[in-house]
Parts: C-alpha cells; sequence; structure tokens
C-alpha cells in the first residue's frame, strides 16, 4: 500500500488539452524567445507564424545589425565590415522560413516573397500582408498560429 502512495506522489498528473497545443507556453515568450523560436525554425518553410512571432524576430535581426554596424565601424572603420556580413549570412535562412511562414498564416503562398522584387509597390504590398491578421480558418499550412 505504501508503494502505491509513492509511485502517485512521483508520477505527474498529465497535461491539461491547453498546453498539448503549445499555445500556453507562448503566452509567456518575450522577445527573445521569440526570435529563439523562428531559429529552431530556421529551415521550417511549411506551417504558420503569428504576427508576433515575425514582428519581434525583425526587431532583434535589426538590432543586431545594427549592433554589428557599430562594431564594424568602432574595429574596421567602416559600415559593412565582418561583423555584418556574419550576421546579415546567418539570419538570411531563419529570416526566408519565417516570412514564408507568416505569408501562410495569412492563407498566402510563400512564392508572395517574390512581389518584393518589384521596385516600391512590390515591397509595400509585401509589407501589407506581413502585417495583416492571422486569417482565422484552417488552411493547407495546418490550423491558426494563435
Amino acid at each position: 500500500m505504501e508503494n502505491k502512495n509513492m509511485l502517485d506522489k512521483v508520477t505527474p498528473p498529465p497535461l491539461p488539452d491547453a498546453a498539448v497545443n503549445n499555445h500556453s507556453a507562448e503566452a509567456n515568450y518575450g522577445i527573445l524567445d521569440w526570435f529563439k523560436k523562428c531559429l529552431r525554425n530556421y529551415s521550417n518553410f511549411s506551417g504558420r507564424a503569428r504576427r508576433k512571432e515575425y514582428w519581434y524576430f525583425v526587431l532583434v535581426q535589426m538590432g543586431l545589425l545594427f549592433i554589428a554596424m557599430v562594431l564594424d565601424s568602432m574595429i574596421f572603420d567602416a559600415e559593412t565590415g565582418l561583423f555584418y556580413i556574419v550576421v546579415v549570412l546567418g539570419l538570411f535562412l531563419p529570416s526566408l522560413a519565417v516570412t514564408v511562414r507568416r505569408l501562410h498564416d495569412t492563407s498566402r503562398s510563400g512564392w508572395w516573397f517574390f512581389i518584393s522584387i518589384l521596385p516600391l509597390i512590390g515591397s509595400i504590398i509585401l509589407l501589407v500582408f506581413l502585417a495583416s491578421d492571422t486569417k482565422p480558418e484552417s488552411n493547407q499550412w495546418g490550423p491558426p498560429a494563435k
């Protein structure tokens, strides 16, 4: 009888359904947690990315690029030096992946990324797509991210 009580104290209770879909854990994410999530999914071009995930990644990326430019100007006396190139190359694939997943979240194909090739108007259209709200219905890339 004692062993059964010991086992009950050691065995954790089952997780509630809300914890299984990972949305409850994301409620406590900070800026760097969203950035790390994008880095962990650097080669994932399927699925969906919420607005918060995308824009926090862009915010941290811009901060890292700024720091790299400052370091390059202090050390190498140039704006685009070694540190800037390392940050750009290191964040290129995660940035592309989170952009494609963000487009999926708005029910658009990742190929819409190439609209940014058009001078000025393409970048504006892409910015509107990336800033638009999550589509609440499931689509071919999965259930809604939020």
